[in-house]
């Protein structure tokens, strides 16, 4: 399938559109992401409609607390990702074409099927996951625009590196997002992920601008991304420039891909960013990868009474009246 956005250049080479890389494409030659080729002077999307996983999962799993709390996400991925994350979680599948000389697995799967499953087993959303749906925008935004005349919400969990053209292409169909901002420092991002940061903090703001509900994640990585000001840098921009009603996951890290010399975070660490958070004034700061806490547990920011309990994904709901804490009716942010 051709790709959705590009511009053909001199000599049969192509510009690529899709993220901010902005990949010049030579004939017969990949992107960065390893799943789009230029044939023939032509931008081909490799991956459509070839899934590689999908899923019925908790939506708290994207991690997303504030849309449908409890209820299941219709989930789906294709191979690649447009980042090179030495600490990426589903290497397997995100860096398959990179780390295996181009192979592109998945089942064929088109978007008339993937909402037909969507509807027959329950889910309340369809979420394009464990990869990056910016790489497979075209299954993603045909899935997602059918999943929004049956009444299924959509979800992008994503890196926020694709284009602006792309954001405005995806917004009308796209309803929630949780993004990770994996660090606030530019060069982090250059040399553990190969990507840019700015590109990342201006998406989350024109998502919130477009009207996409938005959740962040940080993974939190011993003496990469942890540092004291860069932490208060990260939560400022959060209250300041998104919104303090935007939720904020701090996530524990584990040696994984190969990032293996590192140890998990010290939960003392997660206690100072989450700390770091409140008081920068967000209003929903979340710990992740720590059960048996309360730390994952939803408060009314006004009275700190307890709206949503939670224990892995075990959910309990204490608002009897969808979106007000039920001890003083202040307005809860999200979707009930």
């Amino acid at each position: 399938m051709e790709t959705l956005i590009y511009d053909k250049l001199d000599k049969k080479a192509v510009k690529c559109n899709i993220c901010h890389h902005f990949c010049t494409i030579k004939e017969g030659k990949r992107g960065i992401c390893r799943v789009r080729e230029n044939k023939n002077g032509r931008l081909m999307t490799l991956v459509y409609p070839k899934v590689i996983a999908n899923s019925i999962d908790p939506i708290e799993k994207k991690p997303l607390f504030h849309i449908k709390p409890g209820s299941y996400s219709y989930s789906i991925a294709t191979v690649g990702c447009n980042f090179q994350c030495s600490f990426c979680q589903n290497s397997n599948i995100a860096q398959m074409p990179r780390d295996y000389k181009g192979n592109i697995q998945g089942s064929d799967i088109l978007p008339e099927t993937i909402v037909k499953e969507a509807l027959k087993t329950g889910c309340e959303s369809i979420s394009y996951t464990y990869t990056e749906p910016t790489i497979f925008c075209e299954l993603a935004i045909e899935t997602a625009r059918l999943a929004r005349e049956e009444g299924l919400l959509n979800i992008f969990v994503t890196n926020g590196y694709m284009s602006t053209q792309l954001l405005e292409m995806a917004a009308p169909y796209l309803d929630a997002a949780n993004v990770d901002l994996k660090a606030f420092d530019d060069t982090f991002y250059q040399t553990y992920c190969k990507a840019r940061l700015e590109p990342v903090k201006e998406n989350i703001k024109n998502m919130k601008a477009l009207g996409i509900f938005v959740e962040i994640t940080t993974l939190l990585i011993p003496g990469l991304n942890d540092d004291p000001d860069d932490i208060v840098a990260m939560a400022e921009f959060i209250a300041n420039e998104v919104d303090r009603e935007t939720p904020w996951h701090i996530s524990r890290f584990h040696p994984c891909y190969k990032m293996t010399d590192r140890p998990s975070t010290p939960v003392s660490d997660l206690e100072r960013v989450y700390e770091t958070g409140k008081s920068a004034g967000l209003k929903y700061v979340y710990i992740g990868n720590v059960p048996g806490k309360s730390w994952e547990n939803t408060f009314c920011h006004s009275c700190g009474g307890l709206l949503i309990e939670r224990y892995a994904y075990n959910i309990k709901n204490h608002m009897k009246e969808k979106s007000k804490c039920p001890v003083c009716d202040t307005i809860v942010y999200g979707v009930y």
